[in-house]
């Protein structure tokens, strides 16, 4: 990993954060991030957040924040708010959404059951596709053992599995949060990732942005990311000197 000092692009187009502890501090939104967004998008920039959190927020997100559409719930879908329309593409049909939360509910007993500790969600009344376990954010910190037992409990269900700073979302399907990114790029705005590459930049945190950062050719991450990289196959190729919204400051001012 490479420090921001040896970044050289000037011709970054399309931004794609995370938000949790990416662009949050302790759960808020602070003014540096926000007004970073606010000079990037005024700069001509597009900007996409790509988050694990839900439906309920994303709708928010897409129609109030300067940015050009969202991905949430892990790449289970994008909205974008353009034009006084809201657009809403899921990765999965109407249908299978339901079947799929049935086995979800299902699963949830188990591991509340299986990992004492943990709990659903805050957000959890605001999904359409995923299922949150909160082990850090409204909970005591569960040991690194105990968030490997959830995913475990994902995974031997039949489901995908990633961690987040504070959550363990799981979902049946095969997206992530590139495959939709990828989604949305060609929907929206007629392009090829693989082909604009270059000029994209993506800014994340924690294990579940390992498919950004492994395929941006320019992937970013807050300090924070040291708290996971030893778990990380895929890492960043930069890293800001601070942590959370200061460090999406940090690398917002090498666009």
């Amino acid at each position: 990993m490479k420090t921001l000092s040896e970044f050289k692009n000037p011709g970054i187009k399309f931004v794609f954060t995370d938000i949790d502890d990416t662009l949050t501090d302790e759960g808020q939104l602070g003014p540096d991030a926000y007004a970073a967004l606010w000079k990037l998008k005024n700069k001509g920039l597009h900007i996409i957040p790509i988050t694990g959190r839900p439906a309920g927020w994303c709708e928010m997100i897409a129609r109030m924040w300067p940015v050009d559409g969202v991905v949430g719930e892990n790449g289970g879908f994008y909205f974008r708010y353009t034009n006084k329309e809201m657009k809403r593409k899921f990765f999965i049909e109407d249908k299978a959404r339901i079947e799929n939360r049935k086995k979800l509910d299902t699963l949830s007993e188990k591991i509340l059951r299986e990992v004492p500790g943990c709990a659903i969600a805050s957000d959890q009344f605001c999904r359409m596709m995923d299922l949150a376990i909160d082990f850090c954010e409204d909970v005591e910190p569960l040991p690194r053992e105990q968030v490997k037992k959830i995913v475990s409990l994902f995974e031997g269900a039949g489901a995908q599995a990633k961690v987040s700073s504070i959550h363990v979302n799981g979902w049946f399907g095969t997206y992530d949060k590139l495959s939709m990114c990828r989604v949305l790029l060609k929907d929206e705005f007629g392009f090829d990732l693989e082909k604009i590459n270059s000029t994209c930049a993506f800014v994340g945190d924690s294990p579940n942005d390992e498919p950004m950062f492994g395929y941006f050719r320019n992937s970013f991450a807050v300090a924070n990311i040291k708290n996971f990289i030893q778990d990380l196959k895929q890492k960043p190729k930069y890293v800001a000197t601070q942590k959370g919204g200061d460090g999406f400051v940090e690398i917002a001012q090498r666009f």
